[in-house]
């Protein structure tokens, strides 16, 4: 094993992974500056916390950028375990504020809740929000939009050069079974992502103000929305302002960042065609719709049949679930089991490919079902010639074939993950919905875990484990698998994956 761990490792371009560690650093490093503005702001004395953070960010990234590396190439598993080392690091260092500001005393806590911010997933172990200091909830929702679209992409889009290899890294961070270029290349591709997000997201913030919330709230519940992440600064999160103009707009603006981004561009080139015929994006409205219906009627006894109060909740839960996004506008513990179950599906199913969403995504789920039709249809017409299509498209086989083994290792993953998590001795519930809803990076679960509950009764252990799934569900579960997979000694794998990847990019 120790002589398959030397040999193995060796292999990889250690120097190239360095570089790419050494700017998600120094990126970071720029990134808390923010905090720090509005610490100053708002003159509560965490801002050394904070650029003692900094410094050692811009120190080491900057030694790791002055690596130089022999080959200036590097292949797909180069950059899988480039991504799974620096979304650990990322977490590592943003956790660290909380620590030293001793915000959160528990550096594990400190951990799970960066973890959970930069995964987008929103689970958190405060259960009581509200007495934090402002840059501690600043940084908190702020690292959900970072995370959201991905560190490593906005990375891509303000590097001064990029090439096609970097395609390696945004297959890696970016959400879905596919990943292509909306240009030729791929700095171009990155920065036309990154400016829709900003512009959603900067119209949710004024629509918010608009609306009369504070600049503050606004920016932060934005923040959340637009990473589909959910850290709340209120203890009820967005039921606390009990406005029903805030929720509409959050409830629009969740759903709208669940919607694949390839989308917004084909509508700003006016190439509509592109988005009509696009089966995903019409699962993914009418499954929000069908679900809003059946929990609506479902809820309106609990709401003295209040039909337009019905709507709006059922509606901010359905948008809030399936996007991954967390946030509550009511205690939906309380709902009936048929609500509730509706609720649970779509936890795992999940937003569309190409989001900030998490979850399975719904393409996937797609071509699952296609698949399982055309193999039922192979079985009544053996000689039938049929392939798998997605808007108008044959889905290639080897993209099928990774979809269901993607499925089988999420099955096989989450098991492993309840047996670990079993420890902990709390009832099935809390259980089996803390490890889908850390894995589909959502937020909230049922029982303790529940959303008017939190994630602080669980074990140091169980955290740590419940924070790697966290990371296994951003990063769709490969990445984090390719790192592990040398200690795992997965040497076929790993020995095929590296041969089949040999030509250069």
């Amino acid at each position: 094993m120790i002589y398959y761990l030397k040999h193995n490792l060796h292999k990889l371009n250690w120097a190239m992974i360095g570089n790419v560690l050494g700017m998600v650093l120094i990126a970071q490093a720029c990134l808390m500056v923010l905090p720090v503005i509005v610490d100053l702001i708002y003159q509560e004395g965490l801002y050394d916390s904070y650029l003692i953070v900094i410094g050692i960010c811009l120190v080491l990234g900057y030694a790791l950028t002055r690596t130089r590396a022999k080959v200036n190439n590097y292949f797909a598993k180069d950059g899988m375990i480039a991504v799974g080392l620096a979304w650990i690091v990322v977490s590592f260092f943003g956790g660290l504020p909380f620590y030293l500001s001793g915000e959160i005393p528990s550096f594990v806590d400190c951990f799970f809740e960066a973890v959970s911010g930069f995964t987008t997933t929103g689970s958190s172990i405060l259960t009581e929000v509200e007495s934090l200091k402002h840059a501690t909830l600043f940084w908190r929702s702020f690292t959900h939009w970072i995370g959201g679209m991905g560190i490593l992409v906005f990375i891509l889009a303000i590097l001064p050069k990029s090439n096609d290899r970097d395609m390696h890294i945004m297959r890696a961070e970016a959400p879905g079974p596919t990943i292509g270029k909306l240009v030729p290349r791929m700095r171009q591709s990155a920065m036309i992502l990154y400016t829709m997000y900003m512009g959603l997201t900067i119209i949710q913030v004024i629509l918010l103000l608009i609306g009369k919330m504070p600049l503050f709230d606004a920016l932060c519940n934005t923040f959340g929305s637009a990473g589909t992440g959910g850290f709340a600064i209120k203890n009820t999160s967005i039921g606390a302002y009990n406005n029903s103009y805030y929720e509409t707009i959050i409830t629009i603006f969740m759903i709208l960042f669940g919607v694949n981004f390839n989308m917004y561009y084909f509508l700003l080139i006016k190439d509509f065609k592109q988005v009509f015929k696009n089966e995903e994006l019409c699962a993914y409205l009418g499954v929000i719709l069908f679900s809003i219906v059946c929990i609506t009627i479902n809820i309106l006894s609990m709401y003295n049949f209040d039909v337009l109060k019905s709507i709006r909740l059922a509606s901010f839960q359905v948008g809030s679930i399936i996007t991954t996004t967390g946030y509550s506008s009511c205690d939906y513990s309380v709902w009936p089991q048929f609500s509730k179950m509706i609720l649970f599906l779509l936890t795992v199913c999940g937003a569309s490919a190409g989001s900030t969403g998490g979850g399975v995504k719904i393409s996937r789920l797609l071509i699952i079902v296609k698949k399982i039709k055309l193999d039922i249809q192979k079985l009544l017409h053996p000689q039938k010639v049929e392939a798998i299509t997605m808007d108008g498209k044959v889905v290639d086989t080897e993209v099928v074939n990774q979809i269901m083994a993607y499925f089988c290792s999420f099955i096989i993953i989450v098991g492993i993950l309840l047996f670990l998590i079993s420890f902990n001795n709390f009832d099935f519930e809390t259980t089996i919905t803390s490890v889908i809803t850390c894995i589909g990076n959502v937020g909230p679960g049922y029982g303790l875990c529940g959303p008017m509950g939190n994630f602080s009764m669980f074990s140091d252990f169980s955290k740590i484990v419940l924070s790697f799934a966290m990371l296994i569900g951003r990063l769709e579960i490969y990445p984090i698998i390719i790192f592990l997979s040398p200690v795992l000694g997965v040497r076929k794998v790993s020995k095929s994956f590296h041969t089949r990847n040999k030509r250069k990019i």
